[in-house]
């Protein structure tokens, strides 16, 4: 069970993708975790990656690209795994489907959560980060906005850079021109599932789990 997940930033991809893992007992892979990993171990990847970051710049498509190659070559992959974060561009297509013939990986399932902008907007600006215990909270979602859920803290809430509804607009101006044609790209070349991400998380998961069960059932 090889699944790739898709969607905008705040549609709730790591959410399902958690929630998937724990369910199937298979790896969950977000690029921006196996980037911290590598570069907190050490490996010539990560080395390479601390180099360019430590410059102020992108890591590039190769490298990122290799990092996602390195870790699935390190795990059981034929077992199974969800790919959160990669790839996000048309070049990072070819590194990823030369990566999928080099390991023979050919029966991938793309889900795709979509959500209109005014909702990713609303989510996303309504984030919030515990300075206390570094938990990550919408304002939505939770009974006070004034107290962390997780720890209890009073009023330790900030507003990341990230969350801020001008770079969030940005973010979402550039998945718009870079990640859509991706998507495009991926519905020619293998079976996509495309799910509405606004609804609830219990009904996206439930969603998903009948689009998983009926693709792998074939």
């Amino acid at each position: 069970m090889q699944i790739i997940i898709f969607g905008a930033p705040g549609v709730g991809k790591g959410t399902q993708a958690k929630i998937l893992s724990q369910k199937y007992n298979i790896k969950h892979i977000s690029t921006g975790d196996i980037l911290r990993e590598s570069v907190a171990r050490g490996t010539e990847l990560g080395l390479a990656a601390k180099e360019v970051m430590n410059r102020g710049d992108l890591v590039s498509d190769t490298l990122m690209g290799g990092l996602v190659k390195e870790t699935l070559s390190n795990m059981d992959y034929k077992k199974g795994f969800i790919l959160d974060g990669f790839p996000r561009t048309i070049e990072q297509c070819n590194i990823m489907d030369s990566i999928f013939s080099d390991l023979g990986i050919t029966n991938p399932f793309f889900i795709i959560l979509e959500a209109d902008f005014e909702s990713i907007v609303n989510r996303l600006t309504q984030r919030r980060f515990c300075n206390k215990c570094e938990t990550i909270v919408n304002l939505n979602d939770i009974p006070d906005a004034n107290i962390c859920p997780n720890c209890g803290a009073i009023g330790s809430f900030i507003e990341r850079k990230d969350d801020n509804i001008e770079v969030v607009k940005k973010r979402l101006d550039i998945f718009e021109e870079t990640t859509l044609p991706v998507i495009n790209y991926y519905q020619k070349k293998y079976k996509v599932a495309v799910l509405n991400g606004t609804a609830s998380v219990e009904k996206v998961t439930e969603n998903i789990l009948q689009n998983i069960s009926k693709y792998f059932d074939e």
